[in-house]
């Protein structure tokens, strides 16, 4: 199976590039499951239904979110109808949507698709580790699953790290989001699970974290109320992940960071 992950896209120009990519990425790459982190797509701060929408019929199979989730508060009754829209797992009970789905692919074979969110420097939630054992106790990567994938939403490095280390083997992929920024340790663990810190971010990188620069340079200057923060408009550099499995065990064969189009070196997988 051929996976695509696109990290946190960012504004308008973050979502209106992705979109415009996924089609061609799709048949170029032969991808079989595009996942794509859409909690920063409207103007940084959440996700709007409508935005949602045209990234589902651009060609996105799955959704995540992350701490950013409710600030569109019209996305709660939208996410209660739409499964492949997923929120971090670890909310607590009640909480509206879901944190995992299950998608058939065209040629009749499942993945899971799961979303949680870390708990250091971030939102005190329920143990991101214990909620993600419980939920892919009930998957058997490669029986009942064809592929896993686990878009692991979080501020610290060694808890990402450790995410990826425990749950080793029992997915076909750990990938980071949430700080912007494309790490250089994209990997196949030790059992089998394609690994990368953080995937990067869909936005312009001659910003701070996908904002204009000179606003959220201010903040740190002066330490007072300046600007309001508002993301950068310039050319998008879409930065993700590529992944191949193996048809039996589910487990990966390949991974490859993407790096396409704005200021980054550019990096795209051949098939």
């Amino acid at each position: 199976m051929r996976i695509l992950f696109l990290g946190d896209l960012l504004g308008r120009a973050g979502r209106e590039a992705a979109a415009a990519a996924l089609p061609g990425l799709r048949a170029s790459l032969r991808l079989d499951l595009i996942v794509i982190n859409g909690e920063n797509a409207s103007h940084g701060f959440g996700l709007g239904p409508d935005m949602a929408e045209i990234l589902f019929t651009a060609g996105a199979d799955v959704i995540t979110l992350g701490n950013h989730a409710w600030d569109r508060k019209e996305l709660i009754p939208y996410i209660q109808e739409h499964p492949r829209l997923i929120r971090p797992l670890n909310f607590p009970p009640g909480t509206p949507g879901a944190g995992s789905v299950v998608v058939t692919l065209h040629d009749g074979r499942k993945a899971l698709v799961v979303n949680v969110m870390g708990r250091l420097f971030m939102d005190a939630l329920d143990c991101p580790f214990r909620a993600s054992a419980i939920e892919l106790a009930k998957y058997r990567l490669g029986i009942n699953v064809a592929a896993s994938m686990v878009d692991f939403h979080a501020e610290a490095t060694s808890e990402k790290m450790a995410y990826g280390h425990s749950f080793d083997g029992q997915v076909s992929l750990v990938v980071g989001t949430h700080t912007h920024v494309p790490t250089a340790d994209h990997q196949i663990l030790p059992n089998g699970t394609a690994y990368q810190t953080d995937a990067g971010m869909c936005g312009d990188y001659d910003s701070v974290i996908g904002m204009a620069k000179e606003a959220a340079a201010g903040k740190f200057w002066r330490k007072m109320p300046g600007d309001k923060l508002a993301p950068a408009d310039g050319p998008v550099t879409l930065c993700g992940l590529f992944v191949e499995t193996n048809d039996v065990t589910g487990l990966a064969v390949r991974v490859e960071p993407i790096r396409q189009g704005g200021r980054l070196s550019q990096a795209m997988p051949t098939v």
